[in-house]
């Protein structure tokens, strides 16, 4: 038995499996019925705060999104 063969599906695609898990994780947020769908759909945003350094101190953070 080759190793290729062995390989996961996602693998032999192309994908990494982080790409194959979100594409995944989509389709299963789409086919929830109502109000679990919109609930999905809100945990999926995430922020996150950026701070830039100067002089070797942290400047006033920004809140970002990962959806901008």
């Amino acid at each position: 038995m080759s190793s290729a063969a062995a390989a996961p599906f996602w693998r032999t695609a192309g994908m990494t499996y982080i790409s194959y898990s979100n594409i995944c994780a989509n389709l299963v947020r789409n086919c929830l019925k109502e109000p679990f769908k919109s609930e999905a759909i809100n945990r999926e945003k995430v922020y996150y705060s950026l701070s830039k350094w100067e002089n070797g101190k942290p400047q006033k953070p920004t809140l970002r999104s990962d959806q901008e």
